[in-house]
């Protein structure tokens, strides 16, 4: 036994390697610390802050309306719901109503969002384990979705188009339409998932009692999202705390207790069908009437703490707000579901395979801009 630079003590034969954090390694900027021996995993140990920005400082120094856009920027692909938490938060210490019509707008772009993340998990999922096939699938139907955000908001991956009061702007005009064309094209598509990847042998044998999450150590490492419902947790905000159209729409909580990475697959392609499900029920029943409250140009909050948590793709994102009742947040806090769903990874990988860690990680879906934050 012998001591390391960082007083970590090895045993004799183990073996040290680093993963990342070149960002072809993993999801993001991330750099893995892990202990072999042999190609059995005896320890991870995570690195982070490679791309840490201070976002939670930053937005101190910014307005009400414009600290929200920086958290487009954290879990990028769940950029709309990120802007919504902080709307939310800060509609809160307003006491502002939301028209219906923008609360119903922000549902669908939400759950056009939860798609898009999820056409994207499950083609680099496949890209991970050695299929390429998938990568080219799941980009076919997410371009589709990126061409809406692009024509509504005006950009594709970072709209910030959630603004206190509502939504930044009203609908395209061809918004439905496109948006029913692209619900067709998943149906029409998604068998072609399940044809390709879900019941493949080889990826059934990389996933199958992999990465073994309990639904005790889910809730100890404060997991959330399809992670911890893989696990048997019930936890979708949706459902706990409904925000925006949520409670106007009938759908499943998808739950799994497997606990596996063939689990955590499974529940993200059942939520897919699901947001299908819920933006069907509200593309044809969008309300009329403003798509924005009325709000001064320069907001104040009163002094107070306030506090707003959303469903985003990966998991629960809270936000918590204090204000002085000045013009930008006295202090700003997030709790992102990327760090804690990462707490869990040395505990599932411990006693796998260097080439389970792969799977681990896939099924995880981290998007690292949201850790270093």
């Amino acid at each position: 036994m012998r001591l390391l630079g960082d007083d970590i003590l090895t045993e004799e034969g183990e073996f040290i390697i680093n993963m990342g954090p070149q960002h072809p390694s993993t999801h993001g900027v991330l750099h893995l610390k892990i202990w072999l021996e042999g190609e059995t995993i005896k320890r991870v140990q995570p690195h982070l802050g490679y791309i840490h920005r201070s976002i939670e400082k930053m937005s101190e120094s910014l307005s009400y309306r414009n600290f929200i856009f920086a958290t487009s920027r954290m879990d990028y692909l769940s950029a709309h719901m990120n802007n919504e938490a902080c709307a939310l938060a800060v509609e809160q210490g307003l006491e502002v109503e939301v028209p219906q019509r923008a609360k119903v707008i922000r549902t669908l772009m939400a759950e056009l969002t939860r798609l898009s993340s999820h056409q994207l998990w499950w083609g680099c999922t496949g890209l991970d384990l050695g299929a390429v096939t998938p990568f080219f699938y799941a980009f076919r139907e997410r371009e589709a979705i990126m061409s809406i955000m692009e024509e509504t908001c005006g950009a594709r991956l970072t709209q910030n188009y959630m603004v206190p009061g509502g939504v930044m702007a009203d609908l395209h005009p061809d918004f439905q339409k496109h948006t029913k064309e692209v619900l067709t094209q998943i149906k029409d598509k998604l068998h072609e998932y399940d044809e390709v990847l879900s019941g493949n042998v080889i990826f059934e044998q990389r996933t199958k009692g992999v990465g073994f999450l309990s639904k005790e150590d889910a809730i100890s490492y404060g997991c959330t999202g399809p992670m911890a419902r893989a696990s048997g947790v019930s936890c979708d905000i949706r459902k706990l705390k409904p925000y925006s159209a949520y409670d106007q729409v009938q759908f499943e909580e998808i739950l799994d207790t497997g606990g596996d990475c063939y689990a955590r697959y499974m529940v993200r392609m059942a939520e897919m069908k699901q947001s299908v499900s819920i933006i069907e029920q509200l593309i044809d029943n969008i309300p009329e009437g403003d798509f924005q409250a009325k709000t001064k140009n320069v907001i104040k909050l009163p002094k107070g703490e306030f506090y707003q948590r959303v469903e985003t793709a990966r998991g629960e994102l809270g936000v918590y707000l204090v204000s002085d009742g000045a013009a930008s947040p006295y202090r700003i806090k997030y709790r992102s579901p990327n760090f804690s769903n990462l707490s869990a990874l040395p505990h599932m990988a411990k006693g796998a395979k260097i080439g389970d860690l792969v799977a681990i990680m896939a099924t995880i879906d981290l998007v690292i801009p949201d850790i270093d934050r």
